[in-house]
């Protein structure tokens, strides 16, 4: 408790002090490292490109650093994508726009690849990685995490910056169908309708305490729900570009569905923030007896729970996931915002947004790469993905306030070191771990031009 006090009292009280070596937030220095980036992203851009060889039959685009040097991502691609469409845009010839198009179809292809009827897809296939069916021998896919749900976002990402062309896709299209149905068919809680990770293992946020050492199956995830949502959004959009319209209608209903799921489970009208929830309930069941008998007392039965799952009060970042996701009403978001986006002892710091709250007693951010730390540090993912959802409901000062930090944050990570970091501390900025990851960090090129009224790519 004395800890939690002191880090609440020394950000509140004496911000000053933590901030000191983070940028002044002027137009004079965002116009500087706003160009600082530029520079040094054109430059580095085929960094993510990596070639065919091994397990990955299609070129594809990796994090560009030395940990992630060789294998393929599955949300680091997708995000990594709409980077790199960003420079094609400002900075790439035609020529430059048709052969990273093989890159990132190979990305989508590779993943399908491994795929099979029963819809199970790795987290990260590496190039020496083992065959499906030799994958399959050591880890059951019922009970263990799979890809994320950002494939079929990732393809009709690429499907719409063709105008609509999916035929690249057309003959692995049943794989991306058996895919997503797997994750609606086995990763779904009946009761509640909302989906779930089996194990905290590889879930991208890590150590998101929501998750991390929690029973197996027991987490109804905020940040996955709304994945799944938009997952199920693209799966409704590539049908039609495959004139297969009866199936998307399928997909556009189970989307409808969860929607409601989620802001009927996940929004939590105390706190006004979107959570998490816990599923490791008991079961509501009959009595095991025979016949009652006087002076027996059985528990429950006069009246049992009559509630599906229970808010998980944690305050994690994965909250405005419900504003990216366009889940959040109008009403919800400004809340959101007014309560949580604007606190500073909370999730607003100097450079970004907390991935955890400091005043949760897990607040942790020393380096960690096995979990990878989101215990409190910035990532610049999160920083664009908060930001996308205050542009998408008309927060424009919060969104240009973010942007800003964000392009301060990496300019100043490119004037000192050359490189960026894979994640940072909140309060000064300081690189905490893997000099030289790219992956989502060139994101920062997407606010930038948002800032200045330039067209933007933006994610399906």
């Amino acid at each position: 408790m004395k800890k939690q006090l002191l880090i609440f009292l020394t950000i509140c009280c004496f911000p000053f002090m933590l901030n000191a070596q983070m940028p002044e937030r002027t137009p004079e220095n965002i116009a500087k490292y706003k160009e600082l980036c530029r520079a040094h992203i054109y430059k580095d851009m085929k960094g993510m490109y990596r070639e065919a060889g091994g397990a990955l039959v299609f070129p594809f685009l990796a994090p560009g650093s030395n940990q992630y040097l060789d294998m393929l991502w599955d949300w680091d691609s997708w995000l990594s994508n709409i980077a790199l469409r960003q420079i094609l845009l400002e900075n790439g010839t035609e020529k430059d726009k048709q052969e990273a198009l093989k890159y990132e179809q190979g990305c989508i292809l590779n993943s399908l690849h491994y795929g099979g009827m029963d819809g199970w897809i790795p987290i990260w296939i590496e190039r020496n990685a083992p065959s499906r069916e030799e994958m399959l021998k050591t880890r059951n896919p019922w009970k263990s995490n799979m890809h994320k749900p950002t494939l079929a976002q990732h393809a009709a990402f690429i499907v719409r910056n063709m105008n609509g062309d999916a035929e690249w896709l057309r003959d692995d299209f049943y794989t991306l169908q058996a895919f997503v149905c797997k994750y609606l068919n086995f990763h779904r809680h009946k009761a509640t309708g909302l989906f779930y990770w089996e194990t905290d293992e590889a879930i991208g946020v890590d150590n998101d305490p929501s998750t991390f050492y929690r029973p197996q199956g027991s987490s109804g995830s905020i940040f996955l729900n709304a994945l799944m949502y938009r997952e199920l959004q693209a799966m409704a959009y590539l049908p039609g570009c495959l004139n297969l319209d009866d199936i998307a209608v399928s997909f556009e209903k189970e989307a409808a569905v969860l929607k409601g799921k989620v802001q009927e489970h996940c929004w939590d009208p105390r706190d006004r923030f979107y959570y998490s929830v816990d599923l490791n309930l008991l079961p509501v069941e009959k009595p095991d007896i025979k016949g009652l008998y006087p002076g027996q007392l059985f528990l429950h039965v006069g009246q049992p729970r009559d509630y599906d799952c229970l808010i998980q009060r944690l305050s994690v970042w994965s909250g405005f996931m419900a504003m990216w996701a366009e889940i959040a009403t109008p009403e919800q978001a400004k809340e959101i915002v007014r309560i949580h986006f604007h606190d500073t002892c909370s999730f607003n710091a100097p450079a970004g947004i907390r991935t955890l709250s400091p005043l949760e007693k897990m607040y942790n951010v020393r380096a960690s790469g096995n979990p990878s730390s989101w215990q409190g540090p910035v990532w610049i993912n999160v920083n664009y993905l908060v930001f996308r959802g205050l542009v998408k409901y008309g927060f424009t000062e919060e969104a240009r306030e973010l942007a800003e930090k964000t392009i301060l944050l990496l300019g100043r990570d490119y004037e000192r070191f050359g490189a960026l970091h894979e994640y940072y501390l909140p309060d000064n900025g300081e690189p905490v771990l893997n000099k030289g990851f790219q992956n989502w960090n060139l994101l920062v090129l997407n606010m930038a031009a948002w800032l200045d009224g330039k067209p933007f790519v933006t994610e399906f």
